[in-house]
Order: C-alpha cells, then structure tokens, then sequence
C-alpha cells in the first residue's frame, strides 16, 4: 500500500482566472483546470483540452506511450511523457481510477481466506488421540505407569518440526533458483497450483520495444540507416527512441553526437549528424520532414513504426514491438507437462496486441482490455475451481496479486507494489524460475507429508505397544527420540 500511495502526487497545478497556483490534489472538485507537467502523473480523472502524449503502463500495462487528443478522457496514474497539457477535472482524487486501484489491492488482501498450515490441520487429532489413549490404558489397567509410558513415547515432532524442517527447506532451496517466497504456508499453497494467470507486458514480453524489422531504400544498408537513427535519438527519453538506440549498441555500431537537435515531445525529432540533416519519428512526422513517402505504411497490430528521413529523403522504417521472452513456448509447455492444467493471458493492452503475442503459444485463453477490477475477477472465477497463480510485474497487477492464492511478481525490473503485494518475487528478470520452484514446492509438501505420515504412525505403535505394558516411560523416552531424529533427517531430504 506505501508503494502504491508514493507513486500518488500530492500536488498539482490549478488554472484559475487568478493565474496557475499549485494545490493539493485532495482540493480538486470536478470542473478544476489542472496543467499537468511533463514527467508528472495525472492526479484525477478528467477531459483532455490538447493533445497529450501519456504512459499507461501502470494502469494497463500497455507498453508504449499512447497518444490522446483534444477532448478525450485521461485516467489519474497515467504519466504525462509528452508536452504539458490542461484537463479538466472530472472526478475528485478519492473518487478516481488511481485511487481505486489502491482500494482494489486493500480489499483483496483482505478477502483472501487465512491459510491453514499442514501441520495445524494434523495436530488437534493427534493431541486427542494421545490423552485418549492415556487415558484409557490407566482406566484400564489401573496402572498409572501405562498411561504415562503413552504420554511419553507420543512425538508430535513430525508435526512441530519435521514438517517446518520440509518446509523451510524447501524455501531455501528456492532461493536458490532465484525465487523468494514469503513463508512455509505459501509454499505449501504452490504445490497446489493448477491454474496460472499471467499478465503480459513485463511478464510474458520483455516489458520495452525491440526492433524486429527494417525497410530501407536507397543506397544505405540496414546497419547505416540504423546508426543515423540512434544517434539522433540518443538525446531523446522517448521509449522508442532507447530501443533503437539499445539495438544499435548492441550491433556494436558507432553512434556519433548530433548537433541542433529539436524535439516535438510523442512525434520526433530533428537534427543534424555528420553533417546530415536528420529526423526520426513516426510516419505523419517523416512525411512533414521529407519529401518522399516512407517504404513501409502498415504493420501487425502489435508492431508500432519509427520512420528515418535524411536530407529530406525518406530512407528506412523500423518496426518495433514488445515481443516475447526468448524460450517462452518452451516455458509453456514444461508447465503442462508438471500439471499445469489451464494457462491464462490477463493484458491491460488492446485485444489485438494480446491476441498477435499469445498467437503460438500454448495458452488456453487470452483476453485484453483488462483494467485492474477486471483482472481481480477473473482471478477469483479461476479460484473457485481451485488454487491460482497470478503472475505480473506492474502496479496495474497488485490487485489481481493480492486476490491470488498466490501472486507471483517480477521483482527485478517489476513495480514495487507488485512485489510488495505478491506472496513470491522472481529475483532475476526471467521467467525460467516458475517450473523449478512449482516442482521443489511439490517435493517439499510430498516429504512433510511423508515425515507426518511416517512420523505419527510409528508414535502410534509406539504408543500402543506403551498402553499394553510393552514400553517402560524409558523406553519409550529412547523410542520417541529415535522417532523424532529419523522424521527430521527425511525432512532434511528437500535440500539434497
């Protein structure tokens, strides 16, 4: 909840006939003007006055910046990546699409039924069981020593220690693998898992743009139209504008320093590299910079373009999109074959994203256009046919997280409020670690619930042999002790 409350502005600019005054957002009624700077986060609901270029991620999961127009509606949470715009207020800050989200996340954590550890559900019976036994044995027989032979040899150390033993074992043996997860009861509850909900962006993708293809014309190659781009867009922040530049180091070409750069904030950029007159953007901005069309008009709904004129001639179009992790479908697929019996894709972005990235893949239902509300549903209809997984990485995600029978968050480029809402963080940016941690909490339970059964049904003989005068108090002290060292050795096995 303090992760999700940072992220809140506590201030905002207010347009009022006496001029701009910075206010706080708890003041804001509907029919306020607000300018929302750039880099800030919308305060409140409200209707666009100009165009605006804003960052959904952390309401949707959308990758890419989203541009919005004159007039539209904008949701608080939503950061300003673009020029300074004016709203009006719509809704105050406690009525708003952010604020929900954080009540979201406080009434599914609260929902959420308390986990019965293993052993508790074992120990009320054995407890009566044992004084029962006692009991009868000294009513019996008249002879209080049998009573106190069963009292004796009874161990509940299968229950208090060889199964915390499993357990924790098995927490370490996790962490080895790269998967933190935030006690016993919730590794118990993953060896239960059936049915997976992962979100998309940051999740199933790598979370930012990827160049997947080129077009050029003319007498550059692929490599030199490519070096021209980054290098100008080294002096932008835009998303776009970083993962060409990514891509370009990661051909190991030479990027030189532009000169004279001008930037319009969500359209491009203009400059001047190696004596060329240079401008990168999308395709409406090419056109107004170039005197040629661009080689490329269309894509896939998942691919957005980047379009490169020089010297007034427009010579190449990127296409970029956030594609899938490296080695996913195999992922997938391991996750069938350990049990995995319903695989579900929960995106905050456009249908038709959602459907091109999932196309291949093995998974049995893909639905996009989620807010957060709409991702909490559907993790609570999955839960009623049994244990769900939840896996995400962004703000967007904490509600669904905290709904889960257990939220699985991306903690090494992930939100903060998703790893502190989720039960089990990811520490590496991958998602390789899931099957080995699904398989060491399957081993950890089946070891506890071997130790228990092994455990109480020897103490049990025992304690018959006791109530028959075959067990002195001594004897059976030597007996439960032999019991309690070969339960917690079994238990030791997790870590081998």
């Amino acid at each position: 909840m303090s992760a999700l409350l940072e992220r809140v502005p506590h201030n905002t600019m207010r347009l009022s006939s006496q001029g701009l005054e910075e206010v706080g957002v708890e003041t804001l009624v509907p029919g306020d003007r607000i300018v929302v700077r750039s880099g800030e986060v919308v305060p409140v609901d409200g209707t666009l006055q100009s165009d605006a270029l804003l960052d959904y991620a952390s309401l949707t999961g959308e990758a890419l910046p989203v541009k919005a127009h004159n007039g539209m509606q904008v949701l608080s949470g939503a950061g300003n990546v673009g020029r300074p715009f004016t709203m009006i207020a719509s809704h105050t800050a406690q009525e708003s699409t952010y604020a929900g989200v954080v009540r979201l996340v406080e009434r599914a954590k609260l929902s959420k039924a308390p986990i019965t550890r293993m052993s508790d559900r074992y120990a009320l019976a054995f407890l009566i069981g044992t004084v029962a036994l006692a009991g009868a044995s000294w009513a019996l027989t008249n002879d209080p020593v049998r009573g106190l032979s069963v009292l004796v040899v009874a161990t509940p150390c299968p229950l208090i220690l060889a199964v915390p033993v499993a357990i924790v074992a098995g927490l370490s043996r996790a962490a080895r693998v790269g998967v933190l997860v935030k006690g016993g009861a919730i590794l118990e509850l993953m060896a239960g898992i059936r049915t997976i909900v992962f979100d998309k962006t940051g999740t199933l993708t790598g979370g930012t743009p990827r160049l997947v293809v080129a077009k050029v014309t003319g007498s550059l190659s692929e490599d030199e139209a490519l070096r021209l781009a980054a290098s100008l867009d080294q002096d932008s922040t835009h998303p776009i504008a970083k993962a060409l530049v990514a891509e370009a180091k990661s051909r190991q070409l030479a990027l030189t320093p532009p000169n004279d750069v001008i930037e319009t904030p969500g359209e491009g950029i203009t400059g001047r590299v190696e004596g060329r007159t240079v401008a990168v953007g999308g395709l409406g901005y090419i056109r107004k910079h170039a005197r040629s069309d661009t080689p490329m008009t269309s894509t896939g709904a998942e691919m957005v373009l980047s379009a490169l004129a020089v010297n007034g001639e427009a010579v190449a179009v990127f296409g970029l999109a956030d594609m899938p992790r490296d080695g996913l479908s195999s992922l997938l697929d391991s996750l069938r074959r350990i049990g995995i019996e319903r695989i579900i894709l929960a995106s905050g972005d456009r249908q038709a994203v959602a459907d091109a990235i999932a196309r291949d893949l093995a998974i049995d239902v893909i639905m996009g256009d989620l807010d957060p509300d709409a991702k909490v549903a559907i993790v609570q209809a999955e839960a009623k046919q049994g244990a769900v997984m939840m896996v995400g990485d962004g703000i967007n995600d904490a509600p669904a997280l905290a709904a889960a029978n257990v939220g699985v968050a991306m903690g090494a480029k992930g939100a903060a409020a998703s790893s502190e809402t989720a039960d089990v963080i990811i520490l590496r940016d991958s998602l390789d670690a899931i099957v080995p941690a699904l398989l060491i909490a399957r081993r950890s339970r089946r070891i506890a619930l071997q130790s228990i059964a092994v455990g109480l049904t020897l103490s049990g003989g025992g304690m018959v042999a006791a109530a028959f005068g075959y067990l002195s108090p001594v004897n059976g002290a030597i007996v439960q002790e032999a019991i309690d060292i070969l339960v917690i050795l079994n238990a030791l096995r997790v870590l081998i």
